[in-house]
């Protein structure tokens, strides 16, 4: 099984991105563009557990609280690592600084059943596509920076998820295992 943990989008935000990567398709083909419902801000990645290791997750997972929900707010694109030889384009998320601590305790929590932590510090974002070769066509760069400081809406989250992602040619195929209420009491 190769897992993930990540905060589910809204509708009206994924309705959103989803018109706005319309256009965007409309223009380009050249980036492998991800599903409007495949949208999701990763929390951990996990990777291929043997699924004997799924309730041990589980009862980690259902371990991690806190004190109030996270505030997300999607505005603006960019690319990592940069526009002159993108290899990703993403959303940006502006997150209350509690998503971090989040994204922090379900690595530990995971870290203790060896599930190996993260080397690179959080950074929420919402990937939108992939450049394979790195790349960008002219007429796409053009309606990417006119839609720079875009919004696309925000959220107060109050539970994650434990996705399942099963590779297929068309693209990956996510399913929910598990939804996990992380807010014990708000301040």
């Amino acid at each position: 099984m190769r897992l993930f943990v990540a905060l589910e989008i809204p509708p009206g935000v994924r309705e959103s991105l989803g018109e706005f990567l319309a256009v965007l398709r409309a223009l380009s083909s050249q980036p492998r563009w991800v599903r409007t419902d495949n949208l999701h801000i990763t929390l951990k990645f996990i990777g291929e557990v043997l699924p004997e290791k799924l309730g041990d997750i589980r009862a980690a997972l259902s371990a991690v609280h806190s004190d109030r929900a996270v505030t997300l707010d999607f505005r603006g694109v960019g690319f990592f690592p940069n526009e002159k030889r993108p290899r990703v384009f993403w959303a940006d998320v502006e997150a209350s600084l509690n998503l971090g601590q989040l994204a922090g305790d379900i690595d530990s929590a995971l870290e203790k059943l060896g599930v190996p932590p993260e080397k690179r510090p959080f950074s929420p974002h919402l990937t939108l596509a992939r450049f394979e070769p790195p790349g960008l066509p002219e007429k796409l760069r053009a309606v990417i920076q006119e839609n720079a400081r875009r919004e696309f809406g925000s959220v107060a989250a109050r539970e994650f998820h434990l996705i399942e992602s099963k590779l297929k040619p068309g693209g990956a195929e996510y399913t929910t295992l598990e939804t996990f209420p992380f807010v014990v009491a708000e301040v």
